[in-house]
Order: structure tokens, then C-alpha cells, then sequence
């Protein structure tokens, strides 16, 4: 009897109560998964935002040292003073003679191209034996870091010579050969060369002395085009340099103020490249990078403005994109 008694007085949950708990499951669970998603999507727009910082760093940085140095030619006052005795019949040539700065304006909506170009590095001074002619080999400390290929501007403060080194070990031995042939690309010939043209188009304008020294020159170019991974990409001469560059705008600024006057060595405008009156007079590059992140669905409500070079915009998606920009001087044009 006590155990039927004991029995009867056990009473279990009722469904009401099941029915109570469940609803309160549901809207903690409901938290817990709004708090997972709301978490989740911020880890994300944090992570591409941090992204899109170290990219837009990167350009700015690297872009501003090279345009530090565009029209760089040594001790020679400009590009007019210099002679470039690479083969213009070949691929691979390059026409420094139309200046150290140039570039393309992209119109609306496109991405503009950068082109600079000139000398870099400290420099190697020539060394005894010095000529006698002008076809004579250069002569410089040996152990360097020269290599055959290797396009070399030679210069005193009176002029210089752009040619590329044809010996197979310029670095060791000290020696840079500047012979034509087909050993290297573009190579080596100029029938106007003034030292001795026509048939010994090997060699430079003159013969150069103590005074004079050694530099590796380069163009560079700059451009946005598809990347590896079907995202826009910054190039730096064809080569992917940055993923997640969708646009480069370039402005250029050009000194109109004659030589010695108060205003002169300051732009007075900034104007696309289509637009400049004189690149010769540009001394100063204004770059904007728009850089964008590689997911989508990452901004929410209205889809994203922004101003490039004063330039209005609005995103097509919802990726994040921000705008960077800065202006250098160019040194050598100061």
C-alpha cells in the first residue's frame, strides 16, 4: 500500500510546460546564432579592411620611391644630354630619350598607366684604364653586383651613354663590354653615335675619366589588369606587383613659372596625362589607388561612395573599397 501511495504522488512535466521550455530554447538559441553571425561578419569586414590598409600601404610606398627617382641621369643635367645606344630595331628597346615621365590618361571609368624611367642605385666610378677611344671597355671595381643584360647609363656632369653590357661577367671581373651582337636584347647600335658611327656603332659618345660613373637604368609601368586569381590587380612592367587594385588615377603637376621666378619649382596645376601642356615641366605626380576587398556581401544598407581625385563614385557590389592617395616631387626635377 505504501508503494502504490508513493506512486501516486508523482507527478511529471505537463506539455504546456514542454511546450514553455522549447519556445525559451528556441529564442536563446536564436541569440546565440544572431550573435555567431553578427561576430562573423565583423571578423570578416575587420580581416578585409586590414587588407585593404597593407595594400593601399604597400602601393603608395613603393609607387612614391620610384617616382622619387623618375629622370634620375646621374651627374648629367637631363635626358637631352645622354645618348642611348640601344638596337631601336629590336624588341625590348627603350626610347629614354622621351623623358622620365609619361603616362596614359584611362578616360572614365579606366585605370590610367604610370611610366617612369632613369637611372637608380649609388653608382659605380670608373677606373683606370680610361679609353683611349670611345669603343674602349669601362672599367670598374670588380666583385659588383653588374650582370650581362644589364642596361647601364655611363655619366659625367657633361653627359652620358645608355647601353647594355654584352660580357658574360662584368661582376667579377670588373670589365663592362658594350659591344653589338646578338648576345643580348635589345643590344647594343647606334650608326649615329657621334663617338664613331656607321660601321663601329659599339661604341659611346666619347671617352670618359674619373669624373664619370655607372648606373643600372629602368622604365618602368605601371598599369591595373586582370591578376592570377581573376581579381584586378596592380602590375608593375607586366608582373602582378599587388591583387585587389581595381583602379590607379594619376595626376600630373606641371611648373608653368619661368626659370628664377618666385613661383618656380612649385606646380601650379594637376592635370591628367592628356591634358599636361609639357611633361618636361612635371614635377610632381599626384597617385589615387582604389583598392577593394576580395569578398562581397560585406557592406550592408546603401551600396558604398566614395571620391577619388575629387571624383565621385559608387561601388557596383557590396565589397569594401577605399581610396588612398598621396603626391610626390620628383627629386631630380626640383
Amino acid at each position: 500500500m505504501n508503494v502504490i501511495s508513493s506512486r501516486k504522488k508523482q507527478s511529471g512535466v505537463s506539455l504546456v510546460e514542454v511546450m514553455i521550455a522549447m519556445l525559451l530554447g528556441i529564442f536563446l538559441l536564436g541569440s546565440v546564432v544572431q550573435f555567431f553571425v553578427s561576430s562573423r561578419q565583423s571578423n570578416r569586414v575587420h580581416e578585409a579592411t586590414s587588407r585593404l590598409q597593407e595594400t593601399g600601404r604597400m602601393a603608395l610606398e613603393v609607387m612614391a620611391r620610384d617616382i622619387r627617382m623618375a629622370d634620375f641621369w646621374g651627374c648629367a643635367s637631363d635626358i637631352t644630354s645622354v645618348v642611348n645606344n640601344l638596337n631601336s630595331a629590336n624588341a625590348g628597346y627603350v626610347d629614354y630619350q622621351t623623358g622620365g615621365v609619361a603616362g596614359t590618361e584611362g578616360g572614365a571609368g579606366a585605370p590610367d598607366t604610370l611610366i617612369l624611367r632613369g637611372g637608380f642605385g649609388t653608382g659605380l666610378n670608373l677606373e683606370p684604364p680610361y679609353g683611349p677611344q670611345a669603343s674602349a671597355n669601362l672599367k670598374v671595381a670588380a666583385g659588383n653586383d653588374l650582370a650581362q643584360g644589364d642596361i647601364i647609363l655611363v655619366s659625367d656632369c657633361t653627359s652620358g651613354d645608355i647601353f647594355q653590357i654584352s660580357n658574360s661577367n662584368p661582376g667579377g671581373a670588373g670589365t663592362v663590354v658594350h659591344n653589338t651582337g646578338s648576345t643580348t636584347v635589345p643590344g647594343n647600335y647606334n650608326a649615329t653615335n657621334p663617338g664613331c658611327p656607321g660601321a663601329n656603332a659599339h661604341c659611346l659618345s666619347k671617352v670618359y675619366g674619373a669624373d664619370a660613373s655607372i648606373f643600372r637604368v629602368q622604365e618602368i609601368v605601371y598599369s591595373v589588369g586582370a591578376g592570377s586569381e581573376g581579381e584586378p590587380a596592380l602590375f608593375r612592367n607586366g608582373a602582378e606587383f599587388l591583387d585587389g587594385v581595381e583602379d590607379l588615377q594619376i595626376l600630373y603637376g606641371e611648373d608653368t613659372d619661368a626659370p628664377g621666378t618666385a613661383g618656380e619649382g612649385i606646380a601650379n596645376y594637376f592635370v591628367p596625362a592628356d591634358q599636361v601642356a609639357d611633361m618636361e615641366r612635371v614635377i610632381g605626380i599626384r597617385i589615387a589607388i582604389v583598392a577593394r576587398s576580395s569578398n562581397d556581401n560585406l557592406v550592408t544598407g546603401n551600396l558604398q561612395s566614395f571620391a577619388v581625385l575629387g571624383a565621385n563614385e559608387t561601388a557596383a557590389d557590396r565589397r569594401i573599397r577605399r581610396v588612398y592617395e598621396t603626391t610626390v616631387n620628383i627629386r631630380n626635377r626640383q
